[in-house]
């Protein structure tokens, strides 16, 4: 979901706190503690969510094992801290945590006024609309005078309100605080659809009640590249970050994978030489043991692999690739050569 609000004097504050932290070297100050902090969603199935036993769980959560893996060469060197909407920028801008990898939109008022970067994007996804099935809705065109559910001062309430405008609609909205209570509300009842990122609506519908009393519309109503992100000013820990992602990216496009990756070491191909760590290079340009990239296909899988584990078609979420399949298979997963 995507904040909107902007409250200049504390975001200003908090610019300068951030510069401070990052003008430390958050490389420095992640190796000095031994892991990573990472803020994540924490109750989105599919893209960070304890399971039963407690473990982190979903393609937001290995990403951040990516990067921790690139660091450390251990994917558990990492810690999550649940953030809300509202929290989650401030809590990177404070340095409360070291990256934000949690479902956030990449807009330009997030680069310019928040102090914070974004990096590759690791979901392309865009807003939809969950219903229940005994609507007899088929399309979002059809959903003049409907009770909306949605979360506050985010470009979510924002996109939905243009979109019913827009089609000469009304809508009323269910503004409520949180996205627990939200799906709370949406199941009991209080509202005729619930409106997020399509990622965010089958991660709701996958722990729904019965799951296949609900549908997403066909309509997307926007564009959202979701993407990790960190403090502003701090490059090389940015390179890192933005590596960590691409290198599941890389290692996809180049056929490498966890259980492939031994004999790929043996390639005479210059590309996944250097890839790979056997002709070095990219490891000492990041500040990383050159076997960095090795390591994250290792232990967390290229990026066809953390797709398809956490939110693909054979999970409960049954998301298709689409625009998140390889540049050279129709999507948008695009990464630059690793050299």
């Amino acid at each position: 979901m995507r904040e909107l609000k902007r409250v200049v004097p504390t975001v200003v504050a908090a610019f300068c706190l951030s510069a401070g932290v990052a003008m430390a070297g958050t490389l420095d100050d992640v190796k000095a503690k031994g892991f990573i902090q990472a803020g994540v969603n924490g109750d989105l199935f599919g893209f960070a969510k304890p399971d039963a036993k407690g473990v982190w769980k979903g393609l937001d959560v290995d990403t951040a094992r990516a990067i921790a893996v690139a660091v450390f060469g251990d994917a558990d060197k990492v810690k999550y801290t649940p953030l809300t909407a509202k929290t989650r920028f401030t809590a990177l801008q404070s340095g409360e945590i070291d990256v934000l990898t949690r479902n956030a939109t990449q807009t330009l008022s997030r680069d310019t006024d928040l102090g914070l970067d974004f990096v590759q994007v690791n979901y392309y996804d865009g807003q939809g609309f969950l219903i229940p099935k005994k609507l007899g809705v088929k399309s979002a065109k059809e959903l003049d005078g409907a009770s909306v559910c949605v979360l506050p001062r985010t470009t979510t309430e924002q996109n939905v309100a243009d979109f019913f405008r827009f089609n000469k609609m009304k809508m009323n909205p269910v503004v409520i605080e949180n996205t627990a209570e939200l799906s709370k509300a949406f199941f009991a009842g209080r509202c005729d659809c619930l409106t997020s990122d399509a990622s965010q609506l089958a991660g709701i519908r996958a722990v729904a009640p019965t799951p296949s009393d609900y549908m997403i519309l066909p309509e997307i109503i926007s564009k959202e590249p979701l993407a990790p992100a960190v403090r502003h000013g701090d490059n090389q820990w940015k390179d890192i970050v933005n590596y960590s992602v691409l290198a599941m990216i890389a290692a996809e496009e180049l056929g490498i994978n966890s259980k492939n990756l031994d004999e790929m070491m043996k390639s005479t191909d210059p590309k996944i030489q250097r890839f790979l760590g056997v002709t070095p290079g990219n490891g000492k340009a990041l500040g990383l043991d050159e076997k960095w990239a090795y390591n994250i296909i290792k232990q967390v899988g290229n990026y066809g692999e953390v797709f398809e584990r956490n939110v693909g078609v054979n999970t409960p979420l049954m998301i298709e690739r689409g625009l998140n399949a390889q540049w050279n298979n129709g999507g948008l997963m695009y990464s630059p050569p690793f050299k």
